[in-house]
């Protein structure tokens, strides 16, 4: 065939956000040396895959209800029209449920697809899974959410666990066709490891994306998150997949602000690891059987336990001065938005309904 289509479906927090804009910021460069990122003509090529993904799942996050319909059809033809090498990403794409994997490979079948699927090991992952969750809105405490992930009750961790997530997009492919790019515990000599993981994967020459990145999906510490986590109750907004709070509270204060405190970072308790490393056993044991691609080395998946005698510090439990130093820059950043805000809005009419709730309480 000559068309070859390497479908990216996460995981969730394996250098995902860096590698889409990085991706969309050569997209002219890859073009010129045949390979294709589809985009629309104006707005972000992200954007775009990522309302193709929602599309495709039949969900509909971050924004007005209806906004990702059609997008997955797009995409499909823009795939028909291209030739060479084509490149889809998102990470939400892990957690397909087997009707929509086959949907996806059906309208897909004009190409030679191959499936990418980077993968981290758990001791780093679940922490940057819970942080995400509470800046997405949810109010779980750590040790929760990891008791559910260890249940196999969350949505992250079906999008995690490596041999569910490649058995099912996997099924009806050759093994030299589905890809596990690891992500490396090491970032390499230029801080650049994954990325030419990733490279390797999608068959790119990194010479073809010349332009590099600022965007990362850093994580908070554990006063930050803490700090998020109880303004989520106190909201009482309902805020799971809202466009608004997804644009003042996720992405003004979590990813700008509060990210670029210097924070106590949050860690897998002791506790956890051997749970982190037999799931590690099993993922290996799983590649090694299936015969795919590694592109990279399946010891990144172990998890590394801290040194001995290295304190752990409990994100449920946060001294309240960490958190006040945390709130005050929460309170600068915000007061400051809210001047700016020449008009009220649908925000803002919320979030006076909620301060009066709190008043007579």
């Amino acid at each position: 065939m000559s068309r070859v289509v390497h479908l990216h479906i996460g995981a969730p927090k394996t250098g995902t956000t860096y590698l889409q804009d990085r991706l969309m910021l050569n997209a002219a460069s890859l073009g010129r040396h045949g390979v294709a990122v589809p985009g629309t003509r104006t707005g972000r090529t992200d954007v775009f895959h990522f309302r193709a993904a929602l599309d495709l799942l039949d969900q509909d996050w971050g924004g007005a209800p209806g906004h990702a319909k059609g997008a997955w059809d797009a995409m499909v033809r823009k795939v028909g029209r291209a030739d060479g090498n084509v490149v889809i990403s998102h990470e939400i794409l892990a957690g397909a449920k087997p009707d929509k994997v086959a949907k996806a490979m059906n309208d897909l079948a004009g190409a030679e697809v191959h499936v990418v699927y980077s993968a981290r090991d758990l001791g780093r992952q679940l922490p940057a899974a819970w942080q995400e969750s509470i800046k997405q809105g949810r109010k779980w405490p750590f040790r929760r959410f990891l008791t559910k992930v260890e249940r196999g009750q969350t949505w992250f961790f079906n999008a995690m666990d490596l041999p569910t997530v490649l058995s099912r997009w996997g099924a009806k492919l050759p093994p030299e066709r589905v890809h596990v790019v690891t992500v490396p515990h090491d970032r390499g000599p230029n801080g650049d490891e994954l990325w030419l993981r990733f490279c390797r994967a999608f068959r790119i020459d990194p010479a073809w994306a010349p332009l590099d990145s600022e965007r990362d999906n850093r994580s908070l510490g554990i006063a930050e998150t803490s700090l998020l986590r109880k303004l989520n109750r106190r909201l009482e907004l309902g805020v799971w997949r809202d466009p608004a709070y997804d644009n003042l509270i996720r992405e003004i204060l979590a990813q700008e602000v509060l990210v670029s405190r210097d924070a106590v970072p949050v860690r897998l308790p002791p506790d956890r690891y051997d749970f982190a490393e037999h799931q590690a056993g099993l993922w290996i044991d799983w590649i090694k059987g299936s015969g795919v691609d590694v592109v990279g080395d399946v010891e990144d998946l172990r998890p590394r336990r801290p040194a001995e005698g290295d304190p752990w510090k409990d994100p449920d439990h946060v001294r309240a001065k960490l958190e006040l130093g945390a709130a005050l820059d929460a309170l600068t950043v915000m007061t400051q938005e809210a001047a700016n805000r020449t008009t009220s809005d649908t925000v803002g009419a919320r979030l006076r309904d909620t301060a009066r709730r709190l008043r007579v309480r």
